[in-house]
């Protein structure tokens, strides 16, 4: 999904487009990517961002080869994610450009005190309603947006479950910068994926997602389809054992579901809950500005005349 058309639009309508690293087949690949997406600026001096993220794979990548280029090509801001090793790049990108701006997601908010710790900018807490990875604690985000105000010295932004104005207006008053959305995006225009995809989104609701590969503590929220279902019941049958149903998560068959067949049974595709909210497929401009300023009338009247 994190494609140059669709971060450019993001940046363009205002917000911080991110493109995904490992979406690309090798790093000279995503410097391609990169470059694609400052010519699709509408201001060269808009910022850009690359997510870089560090989980177990099926196959062994040389993250500090994608991190290399990202370096190389001056990307304004690194989002992070996954393991310790991520403190490797955070030093890195720090030594070539201290100017720049790391962020890194996190689950809970004793991973989010660590990387505080190590250097790190700003912090996405993402709730247990976020696709993808939402850690193995299953913290919401009403609860963990109030605990990251509380604990946090550094900004951090709401991650997981987002899609509206009122929830980032929620966001900003438990004490959050703004709101990371990704699930939402998908259903945009710009958002470069088949339409198959994108009507699955906007039909779905916060019941159409599930968890699976918890079994081996690499917990994913994706669509609940036939595949994912299937991935479940070897789960139950064969705990912790990988090796059983790693044909079935390939990201292969992901991006086949993605950017050629757009069908939605068979592959495993991460999803938020905030398919509920999703009913229409708008731009990526009209979305994020009919948020913010649902998200004003809501701070401006609603709880202004509350305190009144």
């Amino acid at each position: 999904m994190g494609y140059a058309p669709l971060a450019a639009a993001v940046s363009n309508g205002g917000g911080l487009g991110i493109v995904t690293a490992l979406t690309q087949p090798s790093p000279e690949k995503l410097r391609e990517e990169i470059q694609k997406t400052r010519t699709l600026l509408k201001d060269p001096s808009l910022p850009i961002g690359v997510n870089l993220t560090v989980i177990p794979m099926l196959k062994e990548l040389d993250h500090m080869a994608y991190a290399d280029v990202i370096i190389s090509e001056k990307v304004e801001v690194l989002e992070t994610a996954g393991s310790p090793k991520c403190a490797d790049i955070w030093k890195v990108y720090k030594d070539a450009h201290p100017e720049f701006t790391i962020i890194h997601k996190c689950c809970t908010t004793k991973h989010a005190l660590k990387a505080q710790s190590l250097g790190v900018d700003m912090i996405s807490l993402d709730g247990f309603e976020c696709a993808g990875h939402p850690g193995e604690y299953d913290i919401g985000n009403f609860m963990l947006q109030a605990l990251g105000a509380k604990a946090l010295d550094i900004p951090f932004v709401c991650s997981g479950g987002v899609g509206n104005g009122a929830q980032l207006a929620a966001a900003l008053a438990l004490g959050a910068e703004g709101v990371n959305m990704g699930t939402r995006f998908m259903a945009t225009v710009e958002a470069p994926i088949h339409d198959g995809i994108k009507k699955a989104l906007v039909d779905g609701n916060e019941y159409s997602t599930e968890l699976i590969m918890r079994s081996v503590r690499n917990t994913e929220r994706v669509y609940k389809n036939e595949t994912s279902g299937k991935v479940r019941e070897i789960e139950e049958t064969f705990p912790g054992d990988f090796s059983k149903f790693a044909n079935l998560v390939k990201g292969e068959n992901y991006r086949r579901s993605f950017q050629e067949t757009g069908n939605t049974e068979d592959s495993i595709w991460s999803a938020g809950c905030v398919m509920g909210l999703i009913d229409d497929v708008p731009t990526c401009k009209d979305l994020m500005e009919s948020m913010v300023a649902d998200a004003e009338t809501i701070i401006k009247q609603r709880l202004n005349s509350m305190v009144e």
